[in-house]
């Protein structure tokens, strides 16, 4: 089966990671369902691309469940819709914020993937696609509530592995580090000077260079799977450690 008869459902495709992904899996040849809150963005990336443009929010089981009822087949579900709400220490911890973060980046994409893993399964050639982070993989000051949910996804992907184990579907997880995005402005509450300093001096992802990941995983022949892949720029050893340049 080629990617031009192939479906891809992008979730959080409105901006950063998914537009981009929607974009590259485009150029591949793969009809495009987007999903995002943010109706009037997403329709302005699905709109150039020929792709379906549907309201959509993780969060929602109720929304979660009208959109997957309304895909009939589905190949490829690239689990994208995910964030970080402030940089609390534990001590300081906002429940709320914890809570909305594992909402949206573990309880989101547990209610995707079960709402579509039948449709997977089906089409008989099944490739479901988590954008996880070296969040995942390290903790940092700060960093409490969104490190447990991204260790928490990867736990997800890697159980989703063990037991799809003998079914016609691969489970990849794309890890990526530092990536110039919404994330930090969405993290800060809007504070635009505050986001922009996470990237002054270093020369970050963008989020065509994950996308490019997540193309290249899901055009991988069925039989091979692409476990995870973890990307960092350059300037990047670890989510504490980062080459910074000096800025005029």
């Amino acid at each position: 089966m080629t990617p031009a008869s192939k479906t891809a459902v992008v979730t959080g495709a409105s901006s950063g990671f998914g537009a981009a992904a929607a974009r590259a899996l485009h150029r591949e040849g793969f009809r495009l369902i987007l999903g995002a809150r943010r109706l009037d963005r997403l329709r302005e990336v699905a709109t150039p691309l020929g792709a379906e443009a549907r309201q959509l929010d993780v969060t929602d089981p109720a929304s979660v469940a009208d959109f997957c009822a309304s895909i009939a087949h589905v190949n490829l579900l690239v689990n994208n819709a995910g964030g970080a709400f402030g940089l609390d220490r534990i001590e300081d911890a906002v429940e709320q914020r914890w809570e909305d973060m594992f909402e949206l980046n573990v309880m989101g994409v547990l209610r995707m993937t079960r709402g579509l893993l039948a449709k997977l399964i089906a089409s008989g050639d099944g490739h479901l696609i988590n954008i996880g982070s070296t969040a995942g993989r390290e903790t940092y000051a700060g960093g409490g509530g969104y490190t447990a949910s991204k260790h928490a996804l990867r736990a997800l992907t890697q159980t989703l592995r063990a037991e799809l184990l003998g079914q016609p579907v691969r489970i990849t997880e794309i890890a990526p580090g530092l990536a110039e995005t919404e994330f930090s402005r969405v993290r800060f509450g809007g504070d635009v000077e505050r986001a922009a300093a996470v990237y002054r001096g270093v020369e970050a992802l963008s989020a065509e260079d994950v996308a490019e990941c997540i193309a290249w995983a899901a055009t991988r022949p069925p039989h091979v799977n692409i476990d995870e892949i973890v990307v960092r720029p350059r300037d990047q050893a670890s989510s504490t450690q980062l080459y910074r340049r000096p800025v005029p």
